[in-house]
């Protein structure tokens, strides 16, 4: 185990613009990945897995599936510390701080602070903010926490702050998988105005348009999960499509 400030951490810092995929477990499969690997967008620094519900030992077999095929480096983001695996290079230690749910904010922490000291993980403490996306996400549900609303800018800057002051490595605005807005701009911007550590967001970024508004803001860091995940299913629907067609012609 290493703290942040590690190797990971350090290329985040002094990289302006990483961009990173979002692999949920539980919509993949082990035989799935090396085609997932070959679509990944070319600009692609980190490949983040994990879910809000995965199967136990899925998280770790999905992960060893892509050290197969890429060098790209695979984060953990954990919806619960039964997806920890030392088989990543890195894990978000995530607290949920937008909530009140103590299970969130230590709860799954302690349940995990074992298996990560004992792994060769790079450890980076992240302040989670579950930001209103316009519809109810696996998170909400999962966590039994409500969103903040994206008119309080002033609640979600002193959030970060105060995480930051409490030692928090990185801030995460999260809109939520499948969110029907992203995190606005002002208050990336208003965040980034009075933190000095990383931020990055997700949710809802479909568009080159919106991932740009989020690095002019100030994002070091852009996720993307549903929208990619879309784009791979209608690839296969295309594929079986023509695979049908060429079978009844």
């Amino acid at each position: 185990m290493s703290l942040a400030s590690g190797i990971l951490y350090q290329e985040i810092l002094d990289t302006p613009r990483n961009f990173a995929i979002l692999i949920d477990p539980d919509k993949v499969e082990v035989n799935e990945v090396h085609r997932l690997v070959k679509n990944l967008p070319s600009v692609t620094t980190h490949l983040l897995v994990g879910g809000s519900t995965v199967e136990r030992g899925k998280c770790e077999a999905i992960v060893k599936a892509l050290k197969v095929y890429t060098k790209i480096p695979i984060v953990l983001f954990p919806g619960d510390y039964t997806q920890v695996t030392p088989e990543a290079q890195a894990i978000l230690f995530l607290s949920l701080v937008s909530g009140e749910n103590p299970e969130y904010l230590i709860g799954q922490q302690v349940k995990s602070a074992k298996a990560i000291k004992g792994s060769k993980l790079e450890v980076i403490s992240t302040a989670y903010l579950l930001i209103d996306g316009g519809k109810e996400t696996a998170v909400q549900r999962v966590s039994q926490t409500s969103p903040m609303s994206q008119l309080d800018i002033d609640k979600i800057v002193s959030t970060c702050l105060a995480s930051e002051l409490a030692g928090k490595k990185i801030i995460y605005l999260e809109a939520g998988s499948g969110a029907l807005f992203s995190v606005k701009p002002e208050i990336i911007k208003a965040v980034k105005k009075e933190v000095s550590i990383p931020i990055i967001v997700g949710g809802g970024l479909r568009t080159e348009s919106q991932i740009e508004m989020c690095y002019e803001a100030g994002a070091n860091m852009v996720v993307v999960g549903t929208a990619f995940e879309e784009q791979m299913k209608n690839m296969v629907d295309v594929t079986s499509r023509s695979v049908t067609n060429l079978a009844n012609s």
